[in-house]
């Protein structure tokens, strides 16, 4: 189609070409690397391999090889320089019209290149009060490189320390960079020369010149020196105004004395309770004269003084002031030096006493002045004993007898009662905590005394329940017997002020005897969790402490030791050999020795530490742990060995003969395999570590390798318990180790000095 000039394009003002016969339209997605497929072929243009038209003028980079090695799987670019940046300094040069000796200004940046997609970040670090809008001048995008290149983007070749690189319009010289940047172009086969130097700024050298410099300094200051100086700095002290009289009492003042401008304010501190409400401003901040004494007269405190007046009105009137300040008094005021511990203050007729100071104020006296005595002055006794009176302890009511002694509390404390809060560190310390004791009920029914309960007693809250176990043919069905809750010690006055006292840990012991719930119990014996933790928590449980019993002991023996040697020893042993006795002679020994002195709960503590039968645990067997390992495989289906091998080669990218048991933990997680952790810990205890407790790689995968030497079927077992020891031999007590006894006892030099 024809179109008249300077016509617009609408319908009549165009006219078809007569001379055009081929109306085909031109095709543009049938093009195979810049080559036409039309029988109308364009010059092939050069195109590299990421889409760019290459021009022919431009030489052809070199891309540099920074792949990953070639032992692992090969990752992708963004996975292998996933959060790894190349950083240059570097500078750019601008120019300044408005100042004259300073033709240009050098501006400092930063350039980052990301290597996981190519891209670049220019950014100049904020300079306070520069007056430049400072911070990312290039946002993070693929450069392309100026003409003629434009078509190509700027590359890892193309940044080195000392040269030249033109990002958009503006030249950057490059002068240094990095540890990690000169490591990794140096890895890649390109050198980097040594970092060059910033040139100096033109700007700030035509500054420095025109500073006035004075021949010699000058004391004086400016009027805003003091202010910047020590804004927000304030000098504290506690003080007080002793306004006793017939219907006064002895003020608790605090004083604020702010360093910036050498003024102080006061304020009162109400006590609780003490009937007073309002401002607590005792004095409004402002300098403090020494003599405050009434108000001035007119003159005394004024910047001018009028004298008097030539003239008639106040418009056409002449005034003389006085510029001598006849009339004018210098005033002390109070300064920093006057304020000190036990200085009387006259604050305008109240005399205000300095008793004691903060942290702050101790370190501004000790560095100005050289103070080193801080301490602090007793208030009236007076003032003490109306706060000693004020927050004494309130007397509650006594306890009713409706719902718990806490409920009845709550209602006397507050108008609004809040249901009692337990302590709730403890419960989540001691959750689970249980001790559990065996109980005989002390009746005078026989059948009573022959029934069988097991006392339960919960460390997270003090409570203790009763169980019954039942017995055949005994006519009591057994089952709960006492439900979970506190239980109040006997012999208190129930409806008293005080708070009472419920059952403690310390009184459950074996031989004690407690009265719950109106039925006495003998405990008589306890389970084998129950002692190890009483004998793990001695301060808790002083029956169970053994240096308390072995004092207890010693001092009994101390002028009879001989003859209980000899009178207990062992018959039938010689000096060789260990003598060993049983737990019941010992008993025997220890009653006859100290009577009721001593319970049954030290002698079994006794024995157990004592005892004879103690043995070392048994290991794990690597080939059942390796059999139990292969089971749980087989018996989840987990077949996923490569993604194994491929998760530890990420996380090992070195390929470390050893990790450590928390990267291996790590690994088996994020592959899934289908092990519990008891199971994890026993296999981390067969494979092989190294000095520093890290666990051998290769011996790791070929221990989980099912496919490669399969373990023996083992049957199903609780890897928990079963699998590998968790616990040592629990040592019974049952005989005790004589020698090591009375060894323990440390009295072997009485007897020496007895037999010379």
């Amino acid at each position: 189609m024809l179109r008249i000039p300077g016509m617009p394009l609408l319908p009549g003002t165009q006219f078809r070409d007569l001379t055009k016969s081929n109306f085909a339209k031109s095709q543009s997605l049938l093009n195979y690397y810049g080559i036409g497929m039309l029988s109308d072929r364009e010059v092939p243009k050069l195109v590299d391999p990421r889409g760019m038209i290459v021009d022919p003028n431009c030489p052809p980079p070199e891309i540099p090889s920074i792949d990953l090695p070639k032992a692992g799987p090969k990752l992708p670019t963004w996975v292998a320089y996933d959060k790894q940046v190349l950083c240059f300094d570097g500078y750019f040069k601008e120019t300044l019209q408005e100042v004259y000796h300073a033709p240009y200004l050098v501006r400092k940046v930063k350039i980052c290149y990301f290597l996981e997609d190519d891209t670049i970040q220019v950014t100049e670090p904020k300079v306070e009060n520069s007056g430049i809008t400072q911070g990312c001048l290039v946002h993070k995008q693929r450069v392309p490189k100026p003409a003629p290149c434009e078509n190509e983007c700027i590359s890892i070749l193309d940044l080195n320390v000392n040269t030249n690189i033109q990002i958009f319009d503006r030249v950057y010289h490059i002068t240094g960079c990095d540890l990690f940047t000169r490591h990794f172009l140096n890895r890649a086969g390109i050198p980097v020369p040594d970092p060059v130097d910033m040139p100096l700024d033109p700007t700030i050298e035509h500054r420095k010149r025109s500073v006035i410099k004075h021949s010699a300094p000058t004391n004086r200051k400016h009027a805003f020196a003091q202010f910047l100086q020590f804004d927000r700095k304030v000098l504290r002290f506690k003080c007080y105004w002793d306004d006793r009289s017939e219907f006064g009492d002895v003020r608790n003042l605090e004083l604020c004395y702010y360093l910036s401008d050498d003024t102080m304010d006061i304020k009162e501190i109400f006590p609780v309770n003490s009937g007073r409400d309002g401002p607590t401003t005792f004095l409004k901040r402002g300098k403090l004269p020494k003599d405050g004494q009434g108000l001035h007269l007119p003159g005394e405190q004024t910047e001018m003084t009028i004298l008097n007046v030539l003239g008639g009105g106040l418009r056409t009137g002449r005034y003389i002031t006085d510029i001598l300040g006849t009339g004018k008094k210098d005033f002390a005021f109070y300064t920093d030096k006057d304020l000190q511990i036990g200085v009387v203050l006259n604050v305008y007729g109240r005399n205000v006493v300095l008793t004691s100071c903060d942290s702050f104020t101790m370190e501004y006296y000790r560095k100005k002045y050289g103070l080193e005595d801080f301490s602090p002055l007793p208030l009236p006794n007076h003032y003490e004993d109306q706060i000693a009176q004020r927050m004494r302890e309130r007397q509650l009511p006594p306890y009713n007898g409706w719902g718990s002694y806490e409920d009845s509390e709550g209602n006397c404390i507050s108008v609004e009662p809040k249901p009692p809060q337990g302590d709730f560190k403890k419960f989540v310390t001691l959750d689970k905590f249980i001790l559990r004791f065996g109980a005989k009920m002390i009746s005078t029914i026989r059948e009573n005394c022959e029934r069988v309960f097991v006392v339960s007693y919960y460390l997270s809250d003090d409570t203790i329940q009763i169980f019954e176990v039942a017995e055949r043919n005994s006519g009591f069905l057994g089952g709960t017997f006492l439900k979970r809750g506190r239980i109040l010690l006997p012999n208190q006055e129930k409806f008293s002020c005080k708070r009472p006292e419920y059952y403690r840990p310390h009184h459950l012991y074996i031989g004690a005897t407690v009265n719950l719930k109106d039925h006495i119990f003998s405990l008589v014996s306890a389970d084998e969790y129950t002692l190890i933790y009483m004998e793990s928590h001695p301060f808790e449980f002083p029956l169970a402490d053994v240096q308390i019993i072995m004092h207890k002991i010693r001092e009994a023996l101390r002028h009879n030791y001989k003859n209980f040697i000899e009178k207990h020893l062992p018959e039938g042993f010689s000096e060789s050999e260990t003598k060993l006795i049983s737990y019941e002679t010992l008993k025997k020994n220890l009653i006859e020795l100290l009577g009721n002195n001593i319970t049954d709960q030290e002698i079994i503590t006794l024995c157990r530490f004592y005892s004879a039968e103690q043995k070392p645990p048994s290991s794990c067997n690597r080939e059942t742990v390796r059999s139990a390992i292969h089971l749980e495989i087989r018996r989840n289906l987990w077949d996923d060995m490569d993604h194994l091998k491929e998760h530890v080669h990420h996380i090992n990218p070195s390929h470390k003969s050893f990790i450590s048991e928390s990267t291996l933990r790590s690994i088996i997680t994020g592959c899934r395999l289908p092990f519990t952790t008891e199971l994890i810990d026993d296999m981390f205890k067969v494979l092989n570590h190294n000095d520093m407790g890290e666990i051998e790689v290769c011996d790791f995968m070929s221990f989980v390798d099912v496919s490669c030497n399969p373990a023996s079927d083992i049957p199903p077992i609780n890897y928990a318990f079963e699998l590998c020891p968790k616990i040592p031999f629990l040592h019974k007590g049952r005989l005790v180790n004589w020698d090591c006894f009375v060894q323990h006892l440390g009295l072997e030099k009485e007897l020496i000095e007895e037999s010379n």
